[in-house]
C-alpha cells in the first residue's frame, strides 16, 4: 500500500478512524476500469462504483466489459479484494475519489454534465474532511471550478480548505501496449497548490511520471489541445488526399518522403474519418465553449469537424467510382466492410465512422456484409448484420471490398495476392487490383 497518499494535514481525521479504502473510481468503463487496475495492482484498497447494475454484476464475477482489461486479469483484481458496487455509501468510506464518468455532447454540441453534477451529488452526501476528489472525464476548461466545486460544497465543506479538488485528463489509449496507464505521464491541476500535490502523491503511487498543471483550467485545457491537435492534422490530410487522388499524386509515398525529416513533420494519414470518444467529441468542448462564452467561433475546430465527418460520403463516392469503372451501379452490388470498430484491434465501436458509410451504402440499395476479428455482430440502420465466416471466399465474391480498419489480423501481403477488388482506406495494400484512398 502506497503510505503517502495519507492526507495527514487534516484536523478531522487520525489514522485510527479511517476506512480500508484509499481509492473509489466512479465509472468503470473504458478509462475507470483501467484507472482501477493500476491502482490495485499498485497495492492500494480500491473499489468501483458505477450505476449500471449489469456492469457491477459483471465486474464482480470477473468477466470484463474493457478491451485493455482481461477477464483473467479482473479476476486476479478481484482476488486482491477489489470490488464493485452500485451503492453510494462506499464513497463514505474512501481517501480518494476518482471521478470517470461519460460527457457525451448534446443536441447543441456542448458537453453533457449531467452524469458529472449527479456523480458530484454523490459524493457531496457523504463527503469527509481530508478526502481527494479528482474530476477525469473531459470536459470544458472551468469545469471543475465552476460545476463540481459548488456542488461539493452543499455538504458544508470547502475545496482547498476541508477537502481537495483536482482535475486530472485521462490518457488512456485503448488497444495501446506500449504505452499503458503506469509509463504514460499523468497531468494534475488542483483547485490549490496543496490540492494539486495531494493529487499527485495519489497518482505517483501507480503513474511513474506526473506532470502538475499551473491549476485546474489549464490540466482541462491540456487534454483538449491534445485532442484538437490531432483532430486539425487528420482534417489537414483527409483535405490533401483529396486534392492528391484527383491529381494523380501517391499521397502515401509523399507522406513517407516527408517523414524523413528528423525536425519540424509530424505524420499523420488519411482515412474514412475520425472515431472514439476522444477525437469527434472532445474539440467539439473547446468550440462550443468558445462560442458561449466569448461569442467567436473557434474556426480551426469547426472546420476540421466539417472534413472530418465528410469522409465516411467521400468513401462512399469513391467506392461507386470504383463500381461503375466496372460498369456496376451501387444498387445490387455486393459490397464487403473489412473492420466495423473505430481502430485497429479492439472492439469498441463507439462514434466509428463505419457507421456513418454502412448507412449510406444501405440507403444505396447495397448488399452489404462485414468482416472484423472482434464484432461477432453489428447493427446498423436497425438492422442486425452478422459478420461473416469464410474471409477469403466473402472477398473473392464481393463485387468490392472496403478496408476500414487495419486490424492485424488483416494481412495487407495475403489481401493483395487474392486478386480481389479492394478501396485501401490505410494505405497498406499494394496489388493492381487495389485502389488507395
Amino acid at each position: 500500500m502506497c503510505s503517502e497518499i495519507w492526507f495527514s494535514e487534516s484536523p478531522a481525521q487520525s489514522r485510527d478512524d479511517v476506512c480500508d479504502l484509499d481509492l473509489v473510481v466512479m465509472g468503470l468503463g473504458y478509462v475507470g476500469l483501467p484507472v482501477a487496475q493500476a491502482a490495485t495492482n499498485a497495492g492500494l484498497a480500491v473499489a468501483g462504483f458505477d450505476i449500471n447494475d449489469t456492469v457491477v454484476a459483471n465486474v464482480n464475477a470477473g468477466q470484463s466489459h474493457v478491451d485493455d482489461v482481461s477477464d483473467e486479469e479482473l479476476k486476479r483484481l478481484v482476488a486482491q479484494g477489489f470490488f464493485a458496487t452500485n451503492h453510494p455509501a462506499v464513497l463514505a468510506g474512501a481517501r480518494s475519489i476518482i471521478v470517470c464518468v461519460p460527457t457525451p455532447l448534446t443536441r447543441d454540441g456542448g458537453p453533457d454534465l449531467t452524469a458529472v453534477r449527479g456523480a458530484a451529488r454523490e459524493i457531496a452526501r457523504v463527503l469527509r474532511p481530508g478526502t481527494l476528489v479528482v474530476l477525469e472525464s473531459t470536459t470544458y476548461p472551468g469545469t471543475t471550478e465552476d460545476e463540481v466545486r459548488p456542488i461539493l460544497e452543499e455538504s458544508g465543506l470547502v475545496a482547498g480548505r476541508d477537502f481537495h479538488l483536482a482535475f486530472s485528463p485521462e490518457r488512456v489509449d485503448p488497444g495501446n501496449t506500449q504505452f499503458t496507464i503506469r509509463n504514460t505521464p499523468k497531468v494534475v491541476g488542483g483547485y490549490t497548490r496543496t490540492c494539486t500535490e495531494r493529487a499527485a502523491l495519489l497518482y505517483g503511487c501507480f503513474v511513474d511520471t506526473v506532470v502538475r498543471a499551473r491549476g485546474t483550467r489549464e490540466a482541462e485545457l491540456s487534454k483538449l489541445l491534445e485532442n484538437t491537435y490531432r483532430h486539425v492534422n487528420i482534417a489537414l490530410i483527409n483535405e490533401v488526399a483529396k486534392f492528391s487522388h484527383d491529381l494523380e499524386i501517391d499521397l502515401w509515398d509523399a507522406i513517407r518522403c516527408a517523414a524523413t525529416k528528423p525536425f519540424g513533420f509530424q505524420p499523420f494519414y488519411p482515412g474514412p474519418g475520425v472515431g472514439g470518444h476522444c477525437i469527434p467529441i472532445d474539440p467539439n468542448y473547446l468550440s462550443h465553449n468558445v462560442r458561449s462564452k466569448l461569442g467567436y467561433p473557434f474556426r480551426f475546430v469547426e472546420l476540421a469537424q466539417e472534413i472530418n465527418a465528410g469522409m465516411p460520403a467521400y468513401v462512399f463516392r469513391r467506392a461507386q467510382d470504383m463500381l461503375n469503372a466496372k460498369g456496376k451501379a451501387l444498387n445490387g452490388s455486393s459490397i464487403l466492410l473489412l473492420g466495423v470498430t473505430y481502430k485497429a484491434n479492439i472492439a469498441d465501436e463507439r462514434e466509428s465512422p463505419v457507421r456513418p458509410l454502412g448507412e449510406l451504402l444501405l440507403r444505396s440499395g447495397v448488399s452489404l456484409s462485414f468482416h472484423d476479428p472482434y464484432v461477432s455482430r453489428w447493427r446498423l440502420a436497425e438492422q442486425w448484420l452478422d459478420c461473416v465466416d469464410d474471409l477469403e471466399d466473402s472477398l473473392m465474391r464481393a463485387d468490392l471490398s472496403i478496408l476500414v480498419q487495419p486490424h492485424d489480423a488483416y494481412d495487407p501481403v495475403q489481401l493483395g495476392a487474392m486478386g480481389a477488388p479492394i478501396l485501401d482506406t490505410r494505405g497498406l495494400i499494394k496489388a493492381a487490383t487495389v485502389e488507395l484512398l
